[in-house]
């Protein structure tokens, strides 16, 4: 690992402090950052997150993608957790919390809507991010690709209907110009770039030439994780500083789930002896979530400046650290997993 892969906590940690700062100090550059956004899509942001991303599809063997037919077990256990499990544990944890442990403290419409929020999330597995842990954890990128791309075909039917079971309604409307949008942006655009570039380098001088490669653009993958997490708690720093003790209560919740789902996922997995750079990829991809549709469907739903969509920001901004902690736990676990 480089100097950034090594320091990364640290980095991120500095980003998170440096993102609440700047946006104490210049709210109006983050509220002008903010505005640049089609379909509820920063494209700032999105921007970052394809520089985070298009390293690992550089990496991606095309020839190997047929293999993953032979061992479906990784694939089934992503879509077994992310689709029968997560929504259901995350609104079970939601209203265990909100409608009683936490109830003395936050009254009842508020609840309700933090709860629609997190189930929101639940229902929303990650697109984007999940190529960046799978790279931090050494996942085979052909298969996490397939994990994901499976994963995004399924959101397009499963998504409206599990949200409308568990939040109790029946007017769900999922806005198709976000799904579409960030799934170009993060998946197709970055995988399309990727291939261009691995075939040009593959012509120029092989294997190495897309390991020389690949292994220069690694530190502007960590720059663009940093400069996201500045981005992101830059926008919510005045909520951070206004609702510290909302913020505290939506989190324990969110936090308790990622656990929670990553040690039920990392158990199957060596059930299942997964080899690591399959279990890996798998144990993450139901613990991150894909939060511009969360927060999309939220500000639909409830508005603006709903609990909702104050939950599903929330969901935003505990990611990354607990992503990261996760990240480590799967990398010092590597030995208890098949090669």
């Amino acid at each position: 690992m480089g100097l950034f892969e090594r320091w990364l906590t640290v980095w991120v940690g500095l980003g998170i402090l440096a993102g609440v700062v700047l946006g104490l100090v210049v709210p109006g550059l983050f509220q002008a950052i903010a505005a640049v956004e089609f379909a509820h899509v920063n494209l700032i942001v999105a921007l970052f997150i394809w520089v985070m991303i298009y390293p690992m599809m550089i990496q991606i063997d095309f020839a190997s993608i047929k293999d993953v037919g032979r061992r479906p077990k990784g694939l089934v256990l992503t879509l077994v957790i992310n689709w029968l499990v997560k929504p259901f544990t995350m609104a079970a944890l939601a209203v265990l919390f909100f409608q009683h442990l936490f109830a003395p403290w936050v009254d009842p419409q508020s609840a309700s809507e933090y709860i629609a929020g997190m189930i929101l999330l639940g229902v929303a597995p990650c697109t984007a991010m999940v190529f960046v842990w799978s790279q931090l954890t050494r996942g085979d990128p052909a298969y996490t690709l397939v994990q994901v791309s499976v994963n995004d075909l399924i959101m397009v039917f499963a998504f409206a209907p599990i949200a409308a079971f568990l939040l109790g309604v029946t007017d769900v409307s999922v806005p198709w110009q976000t799904l579409v949008l960030a799934t170009v942006l993060y998946v197709v655009l970055p995988l399309a770039a990727g291939v261009l570039t691995r075939r040009r380098w593959l012509r120029a001088g092989g294997a190495q030439r897309v390991a020389r490669g690949v292994a220069a653009l690694k530190p502007w993958s960590v720059v663009g994780l940093i400069a996201t997490v500045v981005l992101l708690f830059g926008f919510q720093a005045e909520t951070l500083v206004a609702q510290p003790l909302v913020i505290v209560l939506i989190a324990v919740p969110l936090v308790l789930q990622s656990y929670g789902i990553f040690a039920i996922t990392f158990v199957a997995a060596l059930r299942l002896k997964l080899p690591h750079n399959i279990a890996a990829p798998a144990c993450l991809i139901g613990t991150s979530n894909f939060f511009e549709l969360a927060v999309a469907v939220a500000i639909s739903l409830f508005g603006l400046h709903s609990g909702a969509a104050l939950a599903t920001v929330v969901g935003v901004l505990v990611e990354v650290p607990v992503m990261l902690s996760l990240v480590a736990i799967a990398n010092r676990t590597r030995h208890w997993f098949a090669a």
